[in-house]
């Protein structure tokens, strides 16, 4: 339960996130990057009289559809309160805080300020095995069965659109989309790398059972221990190998500083962690 309303905190601050870059900085430059919201700048180019928001709601119901059929209902559950969230947000942002011209007349910084807000906050939801709907939707059955990062499969998704806005609002215009559609993919794996990012530790020390201690009883978390012999002194060694999170490494750090100023520690950074204690096999 703890779980799944933290899930969902998640979610809503990344539509939210999402939301807010899509119309604050993309929508009036018409910058369509892609994604439902994309396909909706350049359909509402044409049929005025629709509203982006609703349009961005039309589209991701037919995508749904599709998530359901080959994702399956635990990532359509989430995906439809995330992509109908963000599409009634950008809504409401129409009715309550109308905008009829860009923010600042500088379109890189309209492009730069967009596309970093709303790609961390598509990190975030894409991370909690959700989407906002759109071409993410394509990109993660991209990533389910063909293994391409979340990324690059927005991207992939996202040219036909970019095409199209190109048709639309001209080359200048589509060339900048499709700039912005390649910094939203690399921010976004940022995004979820460094939310999934842990830290792998070995440690040598001659405390090795108070850290070993320390580890499973503090920090709630388990650890391998191999037999070595160290080649200078010919001694007999504990190397304890562990796997935490950044908060608790520093934890452990500060402990092993505490009790043995000679330990040698090498640490390396872990990108994904599948066991108990981190991300569940099946997610």
């Amino acid at each position: 339960m703890k779980r799944n309303i933290k899930e969902f905190l998640l979610i809503t601050l990344g539509m939210i996130m999402v939301a807010a870059g899509l119309y604050f900085f993309l929508m009036p430059s018409n910058l369509a990057i892609g994604g439902a919201n994309g396909l909706a700048i350049v359909i509402n180019y044409w049929i005025p009289s629709i509203s982006i928001g609703v349009l961005m709601i039309i589209i991701n119901i037919v995508l749904f559809l599709l998530g359901f059929l080959i994702i399956g209902t635990g990532f359509g559950i989430k995906t439809v309160y995330a992509g109908i969230g963000t599409s009634v947000i950008v809504s409401i942002f129409e009715k309550v805080i109308p905008i009829n011209s860009s923010i600042t007349d500088d379109i890189i910084l309209q492009l730069i300020f967009g596309v970093f807000i709303s790609a961390i906050g598509m990190g975030i939801v894409f991370n909690q095995n959700a989407s906002t709907g759109g071409t993410d939707i394509i990109a993660k059955i991209l990533n389910k069965f063909f293994g391409i990062e979340l990324g690059k499969g927005v991207m992939l998704s996202d040219l036909a659109i970019i095409i199209g806005a190109t048709a639309s609002f001209g080359i200048e215009l589509g060339m900048y989309s499709l700039l912005g559609a390649i910094i939203n993919s690399i921010v976004i794996d940022s995004t979820i790398e460094g939310m999934n990012l842990s830290k792998s530790v070995s440690i040598v020390s001659n405390c090795s059972g108070e850290i070993q201690n320390y580890i499973v009883e503090e920090l709630e978390r388990g650890a391998t221990i191999y037999k070595a012999q160290g080649a200078y002194t010919g001694e007999g060694k504990d190397v304890i190998m562990t796997v935490v999170d950044r908060k608790d490494f520093i934890k452990l750090r500060n402990h092993i500083k505490e009790i043995d100023e000679n330990a040698f520690v090498t640490v390396n950074n872990v990108y994904e962690v599948i066991g108990d204690g981190f991300m569940d096999i099946s997610d």
